[in-house]
This record gives structure tokens, sequence and C-alpha cells, in this order.
């Protein structure tokens, strides 16, 4: 469940940004990239195929094809059809429609994830987080807000019930913190 209207949110941030980063709610174009970048860095060099959930305009696909360090099979998702529509027009990939928390997810190497986590709950959080890594065959890397701000729009996740979940999969994990204040990007390797 979301923490907040998901619709409402990123419906109000496109009227308000345009189809830009801020209008997914990032502070910026650059800041959006550093996060994809701590994402991408935890990626290994063979994988093939990724899964971006919760794709929203597919600028994760943009960024990785812009490095051109790896050749891979993307599939975006998102639970709104307005990004489905836009990231399938920038991205010319496969996108579909799907809500993680209960629609079948399409099998991949890896499934990353980049400020989908932020307006769920925290229950979901930890759902959205083990289908995920559950419809891999590697593994799942993602970026979540760490600490333990109160906010009625944001969720913050701790620590230490990441390492707990990652132990329940049997999952062997990698972070990367102190880029942003904050925030923290982590993978979960099977």
């Amino acid at each position: 469940m979301n923490r907040i209207d998901n619709e409402h949110f990123y419906h109000s941030g496109i009227i308000k940004y345009g189809y830009t980063p801020q209008g997914l709610r990032w502070n910026s174009h650059e800041s959006q990239e550093i996060r994809f970048y701590q994402l991408v860095s935890l990626l290994p060099r063979d994988a093939s195929s990724v899964v971006d959930a919760g794709c929203g305009f597919g600028d994760l696909c943009t960024y990785i094809r812009s490095t051109g360090q790896y050749t891979l099979s993307y599939t975006g998702l998102d639970s709104l059809e307005v990004m489905v529509e836009e990231a399938s027009r920038r991205s010319g990939e496969r996108i579909y429609q799907c809500d993680i928390l209960s629609d079948p997810l399409p099998v991949a190497e890896f499934y990353l994830c980049s400020g989908a986590l932020n307006i769920l709950t925290h229950n979901a959080a930890y759902r959205f987080i083990e289908r995920c890594y559950n419809a891999s065959t590697r593994g799942v890397i993602f970026n979540f807000l760490e600490g333990n701000q109160e906010s009625k729009t944001f969720n913050y996740l701790h620590t230490i019930h990441i390492n707990t979940l990652a132990e329940k999969l049997g999952a062997q994990t990698l972070f990367r913190r102190h880029y942003y204040e904050n925030d923290c990007t982590v993978a979960f390797y099977k």
C-alpha cells in the first residue's frame, strides 16, 4: 500500500514540471543520475537482463545505454498508465503496466528499483523487495531513504530491517551510502 495517493502524487508532479525528473519528484536530473550510478555500479558486468520496477519515464534505461557498459534486455514495469506510455515512447523497450505488489512478475536476472519504495508503507516496501528478489534469477538492486525520520509523504526504512529481510531471503548484501544524506543503495545477490 502507498503512504499517499500514488496517482495524484505523480500526476501533480507532471502537471507542475512536465515529463522531467522533477515531474517524478526527483530534485534534479543530476540527483536522479547519481542514484542511477549507484544502482548500476552494483550490477555485475556480465548481467544480460533487467527489469526496472517502478520505471517511471524509462530514464534508467536511457542512463544504462549512455554508459556503454552493458548490452541488456530491458523491461520496465510501472503501475501508472502515463508512465508506461512515456517510458515506451522514450525507450522503445517492453514497458508494462503492473502492480509489483500483486501482479505476476516477469523473470529477469536482476530487478532494479530507483525511488519506487519512497511512498510505500514499510510492509509494502518489504513485500515489493521480496517479490522482485523472487522474480529475479540473480538478485535485486534498489535504493531507499534510510533513517528514522517521520514523513507524511516519504517512507524511511531502517537498515536493520533491510538486513533482516536479506537474511530471510538468503541474500548476500552490498550497501552503498554517503552519496546523498539519508539515501542508501543496496544489492541483494543470490
